[in-house]
């Protein structure tokens, strides 16, 4: 048997390679757009990927299992699902044999009424499973959120009531040393305590895992159906999408922009989307830039604060450029129109924004005319400790809620330590037109070490 597992830092998101070596026969498990690294690997392997299983229709990332439908492959998914291409519906505890290697598919809804999780056989007689790949049921230290389909009509106690049955009725039912693969870790927005680890096992999620723990089906509806962060803006647009016919990733090299050329498609409503660190970005950008730095969860927060109809134009280093894109392309959005290389353009094109220090930050607190202090962090962190008098509108949340924000004073916005910060400020002065928005240097971070 080989299992491997693919952990992307950048979405929080885990799929997995499983392989039969007797009979090079393979799948995936809710692979990501950009297939190469799982092709390379079975090439090297010797095994040849005939299966994608799709634990779900996924909400935070464009799932793989049309790209490897070009090239041969089939689909598959719980009998539940209901997709508009070709994919073969498995029943609850229907098998499908690799050879040796042998696969479970459990229907386990919750998260999602389609939701399956894949116990996985090293032989056909096994009496117990090696493996089990969770999908969004069952992380480590978390569950899975039930009200991502609210908007469609699900109401998440219903769903979080078949999540509390999927977990003690199907998935504590397994042996106690059987391996948990989910399909998140930390960071994601699937869930709300989500362990850094990557992996577990049933025993230990049925003794460590607070919420999985609940075993009162009652109390276990109302902890996990209140409390839940604000979905990005655009998980309901990937939900939809990955359950229909799209185009495949596009491979073709990104257009080269002139300043000109820029000016004109931002004209016709396009986004300049600089990529580069809050610090640059700071120094130096094309008016009415939108800044979302790559080392941070990009794809996430440009999905958050971008729509996805709208046409993007990248802005940074050149070695940014394509990973950008790439980032991009993994979350659906495929309207970029080009790039334009930082380094080309003559400085007297860009414009610098301010930003404070603590020491200046309450120094302009002590004016009359009081700047607006703005906190984009999420309800969470907030109440770990906040700026006195500051107004708390998470990022995500942010494009919606513009109209709650005054435009009579400056508008200082922070965050934990700077980089959503600087996302909100670009926002708030590509929305409302005044560089009278700044952000706070290293934010709530830098203020609590001060205070």
């Amino acid at each position: 048997m080989i299992l491997e597992q693919y952990y992307l830092q950048c979405l929080s998101q885990a799929s997995y390679l499983i392989g039969d070596e007797t009979t090079g026969r393979a799948v995936v498990v809710d692979p990501r757009r950009d297939i190469e690294d799982y092709l390379q690997d079975a090439e090297q392997l010797g095994l040849d990927i005939e299966l994608v299983l799709e634990t779900h229709l996924h909400a935070d990332f464009l799932s793989g299992h049309l790209e490897f439908a070009a090239l041969g492959a089939k689909i598959g998914f719980g009998s539940l699902a209901e997709p508009e291409f070709p994919a073969r519906l498995f029943d609850d505890h229907e098998r499908y044999s690799l050879g040796e290697v042998t696969l479970e598919i459990m229907h386990t809804p919750g998260h999602t009424p389609e939701s399956i999780s894949i116990a996985v056989y090293e032989t056909p007689d096994s009496l117990t499973p090696y493996a089990v790949c969770t999908g969004d049921t069952l992380f480590v230290g978390d569950v899975g959120r039930p009200d991502l389909l609210v908007s469609s009509g699900w109401s998440k106690f219903e769903l979080a009531g078949m999540l509390h049955d999927s977990l003690h009725a199907k998935l504590f039912t397994l042996p106690d040393d059987t391996i948990v693969y989910p399909a998140h870790g930390a960071g994601s927005a699937c869930g709300k305590n989500l362990s850094s680890e990557t992996w577990s096992t049933i025993g230990a999620q049925k003794r460590d895992n607070l919420s999985a723990r609940i075993s009162d089906r009652e109390e276990f509806v109302a902890s996990i159906s209140e409390g839940q962060a604000t979905q990005p803006g655009y998980f309901s647009y990937d939900a939809k999408l990955n359950g229909q016919i799209r185009a495949v990733r596009d491979h073709a090299p990104l257009q080269a922009l002139s300043l000109a050329e820029v000016d004109q498609i931002t004209s016709s409503g396009a986004v300049v989307l600089d990529v580069r660190s809050p610090e640059t970005f700071a120094a130096g950008h094309l008016p009415g830039a939108i800044n979302v730095g790559l080392e941070g969860r990009f794809a996430e927060f440009a999905g958050s604060v971008i729509d996805p109809e709208t046409p993007i134009v990248l802005f940074g280093e050149t070695d940014q450029l394509s990973e950008a894109r790439t980032r991009l392309s993994r979350i659906g959005y495929d309207h970029v129109a080009g790039s334009l290389v930082a380094g080309s353009i003559d400085m007297a094109n860009v414009v610098g924004t301010e930003r404070l220090t603590v020491s200046e930050l309450k120094g302009r607190l002590r004016e009359d005319s009081a700047p607006i202090v703005l906190d984009v962090r999420g309800p969470g962190e907030v109440a770990e400790g906040a700026i006195e008098g500051s107004v708390n509108i998470p990022l995500v949340e942010l494009l919606l809620r513009m109209n709650e924000i005054g435009t009579n004073n400056d508008i200082v916005v922070y965050c934990a330590g700077g980089y959503r910060s600087s996302i909100a400020a670009s926002i708030l002065r590509s929305q409302i037109a005044s560089d009278a928005v700044v952000d706070l240097v290293g934010g709530y971070s830098a203020w609590a070490e001060a205070s």
